[in-house]
Protein backbone atom coordinates (compact mmCIF):
# COMPACT_ATOMS: atom_id res chain seq x y z
CA UNK A 1 0.00 0.00 0.00
CA UNK A 2 2.97 2.38 0.74
CA UNK A 3 4.14 3.96 -2.57
CA UNK A 4 7.50 4.95 -3.00
CA UNK A 5 8.35 7.87 -5.39
CA UNK A 6 11.59 8.24 -6.99
CA UNK A 7 13.31 10.92 -7.09
CA UNK A 8 13.25 10.23 -10.89
CA UNK A 9 9.87 9.70 -11.40
CA UNK A 10 8.50 11.47 -14.61
CA UNK A 11 5.11 12.49 -13.47
CA UNK A 12 7.30 14.44 -10.70
CA UNK A 13 9.50 16.17 -12.75
CA UNK A 14 6.22 17.39 -14.61
CA UNK A 15 4.32 18.49 -11.13
CA UNK A 16 7.67 20.34 -10.85
CA UNK A 17 7.71 22.19 -13.94
CA UNK A 18 3.94 23.17 -13.44
CA UNK A 19 3.85 24.24 -10.18
CA UNK A 20 7.49 25.70 -10.12
CA UNK A 21 5.91 29.37 -10.16
CA UNK A 22 3.40 31.47 -9.69
CA UNK A 23 0.77 32.28 -12.40
CA UNK A 24 0.98 35.87 -14.26
CA UNK A 25 -0.50 38.89 -11.92
CA UNK A 26 -3.85 40.24 -13.00
CA UNK A 27 -3.90 43.61 -13.80
CA UNK A 28 -7.08 45.34 -11.06
CA UNK A 29 -7.84 47.37 -14.68
CA UNK A 30 -8.42 43.71 -16.14
CA UNK A 31 -11.06 42.68 -13.21
CA UNK A 32 -13.50 45.96 -14.32
CA UNK A 33 -15.82 45.67 -17.50
CA UNK A 34 -17.28 48.87 -18.67
CA UNK A 35 -20.95 48.71 -19.96
CA UNK A 36 -22.86 51.89 -21.12
CA UNK A 37 -26.37 52.19 -19.42
CA UNK A 38 -29.62 52.85 -20.81
CA UNK A 39 -31.11 56.12 -19.56
CA UNK A 40 -32.74 56.64 -16.50
CA UNK A 41 -37.23 56.10 -17.54
CA UNK A 42 -36.30 54.94 -20.99
CA UNK A 43 -38.72 51.86 -22.29
CA UNK A 44 -35.36 49.59 -21.48
CA UNK A 45 -35.30 50.53 -17.92
CA UNK A 46 -38.81 49.56 -17.41
CA UNK A 47 -39.55 48.90 -13.95
CA UNK A 48 -39.92 45.19 -12.76
CA UNK A 49 -41.13 43.67 -9.70
CA UNK A 50 -37.62 43.61 -8.17
CA UNK A 51 -36.71 46.95 -9.15
CA UNK A 52 -36.39 47.55 -5.30
CA UNK A 53 -33.35 44.21 -5.17
CA UNK A 54 -31.67 45.91 -8.18
CA UNK A 55 -31.96 49.73 -6.98
CA UNK A 56 -30.43 48.78 -3.59
CA UNK A 57 -27.85 46.37 -4.72
CA UNK A 58 -29.23 42.82 -2.85
CA UNK A 59 -29.61 44.32 0.24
Amino acid sequence: MDQVREPGDEADAQRRTRFSHLPDRIRIEDTVEERPVAPHGSADAAVTPDWWLIRMGGV
